[in-house]
């Protein structure tokens, strides 16, 4: 068991960054493979970025890449996601998800755990 919080949304204009962070709880977080999600109004949750329980491999939506950077530092219990050069398309709920699978996942229903979200809203 494992439970996520995530903070760090809010308001930034269009080419503007943020820096999301989600902590967890559990004695076990470095074993987990942590990965970002996020939905827009009246849209599918979508695939973000992931990172093995390992930090040695990670993906992105083809969307983000080269534009955010998904970390995480084990000692704190905390994953981040660094979202540079925003757009309003980016505008949605961001959501931590941790998954078991020691290998990146990058399809909702093979995680676990999920934070509440955290609201991103970028202005143009």
């Amino acid at each position: 068991q494992v439970q996520l919080v995530e903070s760090g949304g809010g308001l930034v204009q269009a080419g503007g960054s943020l820096r999301l962070s989600c902590a967890a709880s559990g004695r076990t977080f470095s074993s987990y493979t942590m990965g970002w999600f996020r939905q827009a109004p009246g849209k599918e949750r979508e695939f973000v970025a992931v990172m093995s329980w390992s930090g040695g491999s990670t993906a992105y939506a083809d969307s983000v890449k080269g534009r955010f950077t998904i970390s995480r530092d084990n000692a704190k219990n905390t994953v981040y996601l660094q979202m540079n050069s925003l757009k309003p398309e980016d505008t949605a709920v961001y959501y931590c998800a941790a998954t078991g699978y020691p290998a990146p996942r990058q399809r909702t229903y093979e995680y676990n755990y999920w934070g509440q979200g955290t609201q991103v809203t970028v202005s143009s």
